[in-house]
């Protein structure tokens, strides 16, 4: 670890810096959507739009090389898909007498197959696998610019509707009585998830976006009493990660992506043993 803060320190090693950077920075929308997520139990309808944004980053390699708009980024359509997908599927569970699970499924494989088929159509050979599993240390300086703007709306948006999306979270009978749109402000938060799924992309990948959108969350509900207690330790508990994430592919030349994941997870399954060995023992004595 010692190898990688000297890294970051060297003025050659800009991507470094760069990936520091967006991962500090997206950390915010993580840990506050991300609470959001856990505390709506709605992790599966993330995890449904993290895998149609598929869909759009296929769109977006065919419309670069075959329609021939080099200026049009992938992660463009990728936002679009995304947003597209929250709608679906919020008005699908909330309006279409219908099954709230097969709407999820439909727009999780529709979005993947859909994407697969744009590459198919796309000329010549590119990598995907950035977009699937992550690679943070690509991020571009115009890729930090994106992932900052994007940040400043999530955050921006949670802390204005910061009541709201919380009675609606907690309670939605009693938002109702308090005269919230509840349906409304229902859309409204998984249209913020797909944002923040989208800003997940360039760190981790669409695979492995629902992990890292949810065990700091899950780690700092096992913690904080208060909701904004939980996204602040959330936003913490997300920065360490990909910090440390970091630091270890670095040092030890793996996949960014991963790493990062791993050390999520095993973080999450010690805490809560833990805590279980703990409680055990408070009941024996």
């Amino acid at each position: 670890m010692i190898d990688f803060w000297n890294a970051l320190c060297d003025p050659d090693n800009e991507f470094l810096r760069l990936a520091f950077y967006v991962g500090t920075i997206a950390s915010f929308s993580f840990g506050i959507i991300g609470t959001y997520v856990i505390t709506r139990r709605i992790s599966y309808l993330a995890g449904a739009i993290s895998h149609s944004v598929f869909g759009g980053i296929g769109a977006g390699l065919w419309l670069q090389k075959r329609v021939g708009l080099i200026w049009f980024d992938p992660i463009y359509s990728a936002l679009i898909s995304a947003i597209l997908s929250a709608l679906i599927i919020g008005l699908v569970s909330l309006y279409a007498k219908q099954r709230e699970d097969t709407a999820i499924v439909a727009v999780w494989a529709v979005g993947m197959a859909a994407g697969l088929l744009f590459i198919d159509f796309t000329p010549g050979y590119f990598d995907i696998t950035s977009y699937l599993f992550g690679d943070i240390l690509l991020i571009s300086k115009k890729d930090l610019w994106m992932v900052f703007c994007l940040d400043i709306i999530v955050v921006g948006l949670t802390i204005c509707f910061y009541n709201k999306l919380l009675a609606v979270c907690f309670d939605d009978e009693f938002a109702l009585l308090r005269g919230i749109h509840v349906g409304v402000f229902y859309i409204f938060l998984l249209c913020i998830t797909s944002l923040t799924v989208v800003l997940l992309i360039r760190v981790v990948g669409i695979v492995m976006v629902i992990a890292l959108l949810t065990l700091p969350s899950a780690i700092a509900g096992l913690f904080a009493k208060r909701l904004w207690h939980m996204m602040v330790f959330s936003i913490l508990f997300c920065a360490f990660f990909i910090w440390i994430g970091l630091g270890f592919s670095y040092t030890y030349k793996l996949s960014s992506g991963p790493t990062i994941i791993i050390i999520a997870g095993i973080t999450y399954l010690l805490i809560i043993s833990v805590k279980q060995i703990w409680k055990k023992a408070k009941i024996i004595k």
